[in-house]
């Protein structure tokens, strides 16, 4: 069975920056940049009109920033998955994008390694792509007096430190050897224990806690 083609339209108002991603999703057989843009408030009708399954969103952008963006979108119920860029690790950003419904943020440094996973995985409607330094940001976001991973049972734990490594579920699940759907229920497992709504979430509490 052929792989779904992921379409990607890439929001970044620098053109170096732009080719550069776009040379890097080329050589996917499964992504295709369907548009480009490089400001903010033409996002909107390009997404209306091509109906993409993921938006790469650079935060500092003319127009409207990528934060606004991903709020309207949010607003509108837009079905497409916003996978952030920005050039720094800014509190500020993530939280904003965290809020306004995000599935991950990258740096674009970063970006290089790990983007052609990320979009695959936030195509697959997976939320917590962000990258190590964002992860560390965020650590520093959320405190929590007690210790909630001691409820965790031992598999649960195994789930919760794969999902901290950037893992898939389908990944887990090879990891481990259970399906993919024993690993969802893991995970919702793990989401109701510690009280969180995301991977992301779960992955920062996971390094927090050790």
């Amino acid at each position: 069975m052929d792989k779904k083609e992921i379409r990607v339209i890439l929001a970044d108002d620098h053109p170096v920056v732009r080719t550069g991603i776009r040379t890097l999703l080329q050589q996917a057989d499964d992504i295709v940049v369907v548009a480009e843009t490089g400001n903010g408030s033409e996002v909107f009708k390009l997404v209306d009109q091509l109906a993409p399954d993921v938006l790469l969103l650079d935060m500092e952008m003319p127009g409207l920033s990528g934060v606004e963006v991903a709020m309207r979108l949010k607003e509108q119920g837009a079905p497409v998955r916003v996978l952030a860029l920005s050039a720094y690790d800014d509190e500020e950003y993530i939280r904003n994008l965290l809020l306004h419904g995000a599935a991950g943020y990258l740096t674009k440094e970063e970006a290089i390694e790990i983007i052609i996973d990320a979009v695959r995985g936030v195509a697959r409607g997976e939320q917590g792509w962000f990258s190590r330094r964002a992860i560390a940001q965020l650590s520093a976001l959320t405190r929590h007096e007690s210790n909630p991973a001691k409820e965790l049972s031992n598999r649960e734990r195994d789930v919760l430190r794969l999902v901290a490594a950037g893992k898939t579920n389908i990944e887990i699940g090879h990891a481990l050897g259970i399906s993919e759907k024993t690993v969802e229920k893991h995970i919702g497992a793990v989401f109701n224990k510690l009280q969180v709504s995301s991977r992301v979430e779960a992955a920062v509490l996971a390094v927090q806690q050790g």
